[in-house]
């Protein structure tokens, strides 16, 4: 975040107070709520879930999103926890420790899997992620990947919430090979938070409500009964043409015909004319021919 917006003059302020700041002065038309404490404590959880089930634009109503930028797994379980148990749809985000990949998650309570169904490694393990982290080393920050991937999310946000376009429920970005890998994931049945698992059956209760619509077949018109494909053999000779052929119609195998017909000769209707034989011979007509 140091890296995004805060500024110099913004040094001792926290890291929602200095949001709140940087975000007004873009635009003070947005209503802005800030609550500067930790999530996953007990004192705070409750209040935190409130905030989400009364926290929208009109009072007492729910929020319409939930969006996840945290840079903990920690934080990420107890968002996950609360958004299971209130049914509240949330989008989570990240960036890698390498600074070079990050992503970003639709989570539908029921409808998709939660981050409980396929955590990483070190949640699955119950690994402290304190551990990890070598004392007075940094993990590695590089503004251009956090860039894209919450330039990313926030298109996904207004995809989902202005109902346009395909809104991704997995989408990953390798900044070393500019890959975009795509996925659904559907919830885990056996997934450890049961409010997941309750959430699972409550979708299906409602997509088994649902009215069935009947899909109408229409049956395909037979072209040629006679073979599989569907192959009609059409003559280019007519009836009409085969009967007036002057011979009868060659016995050829099925689905062969004759590529053309010979029509009947037609009777001379000419008069037959009889010359007189004068008895001259060849050569004395043409002598006369010669003197005409």
């Amino acid at each position: 975040m140091n890296r995004l917006f805060f500024q110099p003059h913004q040094a001792g302020l926290s890291k929602v107070q200095a949001a709140e700041h940087t975000l007004r002065n873009i635009n003070p038309d947005v209503l802005f709520e800030v609550h500067n404490y930790n999530i996953t404590t007990v004192e705070n959880f409750q209040h935190f879930m409130d905030r989400i089930s009364n926290g929208g634009l009109q009072e007492g109503k729910p929020v319409d999103l939930v969006l996840s930028c945290v840079d903990n797994f920690e934080a990420r379980m107890t968002i996950n926890t609360a958004c299971n148990e209130l049914g509240q749809t949330w989008m989570e985000s990240g960036v890698s420790e390498n600074a070079v990949s990050g992503h970003i998650q639709l989570i539908i309570p029921g409808e998709s899997a939660c981050f409980a169904c396929a955590p990483p490694l070190v949640v699955a393990a119950n690994i402290d992620e304190k551990t990890l982290k070598r004392e007075g080393v940094c993990a590695a920050s590089l503004p251009t990947t956090m860039g894209v991937v919450a330039g990313i999310l926030v298109q996904n946000v207004l995809k989902f919430l202005l109902n346009f376009g395909t809104v991704s429920f997995y989408l990953g970005y390798n900044a070393m090979q500019d890959f975009f890998p795509t996925m659904s994931m559907k919830p885990n049945p056996q997934c450890d938070d049961r409010n997941c698992r309750k959430q699972q059956e409550e979708y299906k209760k409602k997509v088994a409500a649902l009215p069935k619509q009947e899909i109408v077949q229409e049956e395909e018109k037979i072209i040629h009964e006679d073979n599989e494909w569907g192959i009609e053999l059409v003559s280019e000779v007519s009836e009409e043409e085969l009967k007036n052929s002057s011979g009868p119609v060659p016995d050829l195998p099925e689905g062969i015909t004759v590529a053309y017909t010979i029509p009947r000769k037609q009777e001379d209707s000419v008069p037959d004319v009889t010359v007189e034989d004068s008895g001259e011979s060849l050569e004395d007509l043409m002598a006369k021919m010669k003197n005409m």
